[in-house]
């Protein structure tokens, strides 16, 4: 690898030379050298919050690089930049007018990662020896038997033949026990590990790590009890309560593979998970309300494991949690010999179990993903990579302390909830937040009633939520202190600006630094997310990418893009939290994944990158409307209608048009109060040209009361897209809704 050279810098603060990698500046105002960074904020100190920054810079650096080659203590572009308006962390709000949030000088000097120059050292040793840098990361975890020579194993290029990613292959280790056994023996056992927040105020419960450890031991001892041995899969479809996070560490503490199946997946989607990973035993719960709302999962189970043995795959044992507020266990259906009651039988075992210790490689969990096929895919992590690189990817993103109190909203059936609910932040000791009901319920306060009884101090959270409490108004965020909050964060797709900035301002009380990260299932961990106190944010970009990670974007070639672009995002070089194939379907891996663009990992995601640097996600490549050649991101065209000061929220699909092969179709919540109209629809139609041009202007406008959304709050655009082209009896299955009557409303208003 050719060192980095660094020849021809020169960043100018009002002009003021100064080397950003060798800060040391002249401030002509004191008459004494001082940090450039220290430059910087007393300049903004002496100038009012608007001021213009001029910068300009001339850095060549290697190609791995590109994406800070012109980052410096301030981003500055490809050259001049005037009028550049900036805010700082906690001084004031930001608005539309700013170009960037910078990291205050107190939050930044108590970072884990400090400064540009702290990053770029990092980020480049995690490019130039990756193997160097993940080795001494991974010795601060408990390896049974460290790995071999080689870190990392890996083919990219499927014209080189298969694809294969393996990191620490030979290491012998367990994360459970790292988990829990590490921090119960470095002095954290009576450390509160799970806060536990029931549907109903009022309702919650606590487990330190000792116990949390001791109850994972139980309900490991009952799975070997009934033959459960390391490398069987067991499915777990439980809602929000401690004992699903119990339920995954004591599959991994015995070497399970665990597969967590979101508690609000169907029969038929749930049957189709344990046809095609013959779970040994189904673990789950016979009820659970969510707000006001009961959801009878055992209902569910038992249909589909009923359909699952109509095709093979019989099920011999189903464990059954009680939850008596949802339902009586006298009402609960019951199957004698099969089913059992998890309150009579686990507090019976042991809270000791003996460690089952497993190859880095082995197979830790299973968690199927939408397939554009309809067959969902089984995405297959492994054991020490990911391990590794969960608990460094949450240390540095939200910038972790060990004081912190972190709540993040996603269900453990998503990844979200695997890799930043329960392994990401155990394996750093953490303090986590598992709550059972909706963000709205009883009412849309109750995120921020939670905030201040647990005293949260990083909040991770997704877009959709963020909107919708944004149409709910400033009241129900402001009457709560929130005073304990430090680091936002945001994930699951691509946030607006306008949504960002509310998060910021009115969530935040513009003090806190949002993470809005960028990652995938198969990713495992972030990807592109900002460090907070490390360099300026831009309001809806991911910005950076995380150490080890090398984003490229190609074009339709496959062609990698320099400088300011937008294309496909692409990932050359393998991770170490990397998924490792799809279940029983390698072929299919190659293809999806692998073969799209020789020689990289082909993400699906559109994306661009400014010329900062900062990268910018557009959507899903699917979500990518066609117009007249135009290639139209929908997130960018929804990010547009929302700005609009009455628009709510918007869903963009495509649909056919015989001109210009494809029209776009905006479905519109708008703010409460605010009545449709006719002028409303034209002046979004304005503001969707204004912002992108006459080409992206949406050729219809669709109100929408509401949008139809899992309870997990993903917008289900195959719906959308149905009603659009008015293919209304091809909905297909509505069951995981979170309220399945928004779409008899959007049928009902699709000619209005």
């Amino acid at each position: 690898m050719i060192p980095l050279s660094h020849n021809s810098v020169s960043v100018h603060l009002g002009g003021v030379p100064c080397d950003p990698l060798h800060p040391i500046a002249f401030d002509p105002t004191l008459n004494k050298p001082c940090s450039s960074t220290s430059l910087f904020w007393n300049c903004k100190r002496r100038r009012k919050r608007k001021n213009s920054i001029i910068m300009a810079s001339n850095l060549r650096t290697n190609n791995f690089l590109r994406h800070v080659e012109s980052m410096k203590l301030l981003p500055s572009g490809a050259g001049h930049i005037s009028h550049l308006n900036a805010v700082i962390l906690g001084e004031s709000l930001a608005t539309e007018e700013d170009d960037f949030v910078l990291p205050s000088e107190d939050f930044a000097g108590q970072a884990n990662v400090q400064s540009p120059e702290q990053y770029l050292k990092m980020y480049k040793r995690s490019i130039e020896d990756p193997a160097g840098f993940w080795s001494e990361i991974a010795s601060e975890f408990y390896w049974k038997q460290r790995w071999g020579d080689k870190v990392c194993d890996e083919n990219f290029d499927v014209r080189k033949g298969n694809i294969k990613i393996e990191w620490f292959k030979g290491g012998i280790t367990n994360i459970c026990y790292n988990c829990l056994d590490r921090n119960v023996e470095a002095g954290l056992g009576d450390k509160v590990a799970v806060y536990w927040e029931g549907n109903e105020p009022g309702l919650d419960g606590t487990l330190t790590y000792t116990q949390l450890l001791q109850q994972v031991c139980q309900l490991a001892n009952y799975l070997k009890d009934i033959g459960v041995k390391k490398g069987d899969a067991v499915i777990i479809y439980l809602p929000m309560l401690m004992e699903l996070p119990i339920a995954m560490l004591a599959c991994a503490r015995i070497g399970a593979v665990h597969s967590v199946v979101f508690a609000g997946f169907s029969a038929e989607a749930l049957s189709q998970r344990i046809i095609d990973c013959k779970p040994k035993v189904v673990i789950t719960c016979n009820a659970v309300k969510r707000g006001s709302k009961p959801i009878y999962l055992k209902d569910i189970v038992d249909a589909a494991i009923n359909d699952s043995s109509q095709n093979g795959v019989s099920i011999d044992k189903c464990l059954v949690y009680e939850n008596p507020l949802a339902m009586k266990r006298v009402d609960t259906k019951w199957k004698e010999g099969r089913d059992i009651w998890w309150q009579d039988v686990i507090h019976q075992y042991p809270t000791t179990c003996p460690v089952e210790w497993v190859d880095a490689e082995d197979p830790l969990f299973l968690l199927y993903t939408s397939g554009s096929t309809g067959k969902p895919k089984g995405v297959l992590h492994t054991t020490g990579g990911y391990m590794v690189y969960t608990a460094t990817t949450f240390k540095y993103a939200f910038d972790y302390k060990p004081h912190d109190i972190y709540w993040c909203t996603a269900d453990c059936g998503w990844i979200t909830g695997h890799s930043y609910v329960t392994y990401g932040p155990m394996l750093n000791g953490a303090s986590v937040i598992v709550y059972e009901g909706a963000p709205n319920y009883p009412d849309a306060g109750r995120c921020w009633d939670i905030v201040d009884k647990y005293k949260v101090t990083i909040f991770y959270t997704a877009p959709t939520l963020v909107r919708s409490l944004m149409r709910d108004g400033d009241t129900f965020v402001t009457r709560y202190s929130r005073k304990s909050l430090r680091v936002l964060g945001s994930v699951g797709e691509p946030i607006n600006p306008s949504a960002w900035r509310w998060f910021y301002n009115v969530v935040g009380d513009s003090r806190c630094p949002i993470s809005d990260t960028w990652w995938q299932t198969e990713t495992g961990g972030f990807m592109i997310t900002p460090l907070p106190g490390a360099w300026p944010q831009k309001p809806g970009s991911a910005t950076l990418p995380f150490f080890g990670v090398q984003p490229v974007i190609v074009d339709e070639k496959g062609v990698e893009i320099e400088g300011e672009c937008n294309g496909y995002l692409c990932v050359k070089k393998s991770w170490p939290g990397a998924f490792r194939t799809l279940y029983g379907d390698h072929e299919r891996y190659e293809t999806t994944y692998f073969k799209p663009f020789s020689g990289y990992y082909f993400s699906g995601d559109g994306c661009s990158r400014d010329k900062d640097g900062y990268h910018w996600l557009t959507g899903r490549v699917d979500d990518v409307i066609n117009v007249s050649g135009h290639r139209i991101g929908t997130a960018e065209v929804e990010s547009a209608l929302v700005s609009h000061p009455q628009c709510a929220e918007a869903a963009v699909v495509g649909v056919e048009h015989e001109v210009k092969g494809q029209g776009i179709y905006a479905f519109v919540t708008v703010v409460d109060g605010v009545p449709y109209s006719e002028e409303l629809r034209k002046d979004l139609v304005l503001t969707v040209r204004k912002q992108i041009g006459a080409f992206a202007a949406p050729d219809k406008i669709h109100w929408a009361p509401g949008l139809p959304k899992t309870r997990s709050g993903k917008i289900m655009r195959r719906i959308l897209r149905k009603i659009a082209s008015r293919q209304l009896d091809e909905l297909g299955d509505t069951s995981t809704l979170s309220d399945p009557n928004v779409v008899n409303q959007l049928i009902e208003l699709a000619d209005s």
